[in-house]
């Protein structure tokens, strides 16, 4: 089945579901649904960062600092959370990811909300990851990943030489993710 065909809730804004659509029905008419979004770190506490395929329907060729998707109709945010990171991870095994918080993204430009369920897990297996969903990927320190999502170029630093574009849910959920971090768990 192609991605544009697979059936996902419709959630309101308090997370309830409401009804189902096809994604590319979702993403078209801008319907709120449920994703999930995995922080994955190596044995050496680097991040799993990666670029998606120009194939995606949304966000095509851009940088993303968490794996995760869409999640099926009547899946919960853990089962979506652990299927989702060993799909794009390409692993079998994986620790189940251990959940942090839940926000609402509503897109800038108005194609649409999800409620957002954000995890993080540690991958020590060797990572094989789907080719219809990633172009490029690699594990970096997170001081670089910091320098990456401020538009920065670290010397040195991995992939290509000019900035790096990141997903907006992706970054939204990782500045998130470090007022959690600053906050306390």
């Amino acid at each position: 089945m192609a991605p544009e065909d697979e059936i996902v809730d419709v959630v309101d804004e308090d997370d309830r579901v409401v009804g189902q659509a096809r994604r590319g029905e979702v993403y078209a008419r801008g319907l709120r649904h449920r994703a999930t979004f995995v922080l994955a770190r190596d044995a050496e506490d680097r991040l799993f960062v990666h670029r998606r395929t120009a194939t995606k329907l949304i966000f095509p060729s851009l940088y993303d600092v968490f794996v995760g998707g869409v999640l099926g109709p009547g899946e919960s945010y853990d089962d979506g959370a652990l299927r989702e990171a060993e799909e794009e991870l390409g692993v079998s095994g994986l620790p189940r990811p251990t959940p942090l918080f839940r926000f609402l993204y509503d897109a800038p430009d108005g194609r649409g909300s999800w409620w957002s369920a954000v995890y993080e897990v540690r991958c020590t297996l060797p990572v094989r990851p789907q080719a219809e969903e990633v172009a490029w990927h690699a594990f970096l320190p997170p001081d670089e990943v910091a320098a990456r999502l401020r538009g920065e170029v670290p010397p040195g630093g991995a992939g290509a030489a000019a900035p790096w574009e990141f997903v907006p849910d992706g970054r939204a959920a990782y500045e998130r993710y470090e007022q959690y971090l600053r906050h306390g768990r």
